[in-house]
């Protein structure tokens, strides 16, 4: 009984017929997706949020968030080329550690990317709101959840049934438009720095850490300092961990997935710091704090209405290749474990065009309702939770493989893993206690709730307790 708990699952061929993903994308469409599931939400929204627990600090959050997040992406890079199959760090648990632990990765992966869909999803609309209400006159109840005086967020909603639509056409379709809006919103980030630069003033550097560098509580109730910073603007690194859920659509997964994944991480490491610190130093960070639209807010103080409202409209047209990404990503963790026997097979069949559209569908209702009635920072904090313990166990995957397969095959082997996999680990669990307290909570009760799910259905209809299913 309880060696089933560590059954591991084996590489096997390609599945075929119903079941098999159409090998469509290179390398450009695997980076263009990366950055497109990176910059977003995170440099875009949260950098208000991030100000405002860190100050001008949170420069460093963001270099903590980014050392951390480059360690796993090294981590990633590695297991992806030896395990190229679609569900990443749910598939690489499986095979390395086993089935209890991959499906807490697994549940943990569908609580990361179906909120963060929705949180990118609320921060879209803080950016839409504005346009739509100068354009169509829409109530500003209709452009809120509840919890912010409003009765439902429908720009939210609505950018999800778009991007919903845009992926059953196909994988591939979808990612050449997303690598043309990558390039709209990269444009629009790269006007805001050549604009902000010139107006730093080393003043509003002082002083540069207010609340100090470990998470503590604030008068008000708030959790503040570096590391709350980063524990939350930990959600603007992450997402080329979605280039790895698409190794069985890629048509050379052994080359192509670690050019996507070290390439688009690199580029947006470079792109954050020169937004942050161009966005720290041309206005005090109280001024920004806490805004939904943090870089146009600057841009108007700045006396700059039009780079403000181009950047604005560039955040509403591509804003949505987040979405997509993680979307995309979602999907492919629902597939894939489904196919896996750990949740309804029927969900892992797939369209004549190679698209999993019942999953989609479903994952379009469930992700639709959460971006419709939940505040912004409310969602990255717990998008956050799942993605760290996916970093962890990606990060000791590598490790177990080093040790058990010292000369297996790695067409991408990580520079100095004994270091970089223990910096990911401890990084990573470091974050974790430096979220809300709430959020931890109500990550414990998500992963709970799993169990339950695994051990009334996962556990008895998983392929490999049952062969004659694989």
């Amino acid at each position: 009984m309880v060696e089933g708990l560590f059954r591991r699952k084996a590489i096997t061929p390609e599945p075929s017929g119903h079941h098999a993903l159409a090998r469509t994308l290179s390398w450009p469409h695997l980076i263009a997706l990366g950055v497109g599931a990176i910059v977003g939400t995170g440099i875009l929204t949260l950098i208000g949020i991030g100000a405002g627990k860190a100050g001008p600090a949170v420069l460093l959050s963001f270099v903590v968030a980014g050392v951390i997040c480059a360690c796993a992406a090294l981590a990633y890079a590695e297991m992806a080329t030896m395990i190229p199959a679609s569900g990443s760090a749910y598939t690489y648990t499986y095979v390395v550690i086993g089935e209890l632990l991959a499906w807490v990765i697994g549940w943990s992966l569908i609580l990361e990317y179906s909120l963060v869909v929705s949180a990118v999803a609320v921060g879209w609309s803080g950016y839409a709101a504005p346009l739509l209400q100068a354009w169509l006159g829409v109530p500003t109840a209709l452009m809120q959840g509840p919890e912010l005086g409003g009765i439902v967020n429908l720009p939210a909603i609505g950018i999800i049934a778009i991007v919903t639509a845009l992926l059953l056409r196909g994988t591939k379709e979808s990612a050449a438009i997303n690598a043309v809006l990558v390039l709209v919103k990269v444009a629009a980030l790269i006007v805001f720095v050549i604009v902000a630069m010139p107006a730093i003033d080393p003043a509003n550097f002082q002083p540069f850490s207010p609340f100090g560098f470990g998470k503590s509580m604030g008068p008000d109730g708030v959790e503040r300092g570096v590391m709350a910073a980063a524990a939350i603007i930990f959600f603007a690194f992450y997402g080329f961990d979605a280039i790895a859920t698409a190794a069985e659509e890629t048509k050379n997964p052994d080359r192509d997935l670690k050019i996507g994944i070290v390439g688009s991480m690199v580029l947006c490491v470079v792109i954050y710091l020169a937004v942050c610190a161009a966005a720290v130093g041309a206005i005090p960070y109280t001024q920004f704090a806490d805004s939904p639209e943090p870089l146009a807010l600057i841009l108007r103080n700045l006396g700059q209405p039009l780079a403000a409202q181009y950047l604005a409209a560039s955040a509403v047209i591509a804003l949505p290749t987040v979405i997509l990404g993680f979307f995309y990503g979602q999907s492919r963790i629902f597939f894939t474990m489904a196919r896996d026997g750990m949740l309804p097979a029927g969900l892992a069949k797939v369209s004549s065009r190679g698209t999993p559209v019942r999953i989609t569908l479903f994952t379009a209702a469930v992700v639709a309702v959460l971006a419709g009635f939940i505040p912004l920072s409310e969602l990255a904090a717990l998008a956050n939770a799942g993605t760290l313990a996916a970093f962890t166990a990606v990060s000791a995957c590598m490790l177990v493989m080093r040790r058990r397969a010292p000369d297996a095959e790695r067409t991408f082997r990580a520079p100095l893993p004994w270091l970089i996999a223990p910096v990911g680990i401890a990084g990573c669990i470091y974050l974790f206690f430096s979220l809300p307290e709430r959020t931890q909570t109500w990550f414990v009760i998500w992963n709970i709730a799993g169990l339950a799910i695994y051990f009334l259905y996962a556990r008895r209809n998983a392929a490999l307790a049952s062969p004659r299913r694989s």
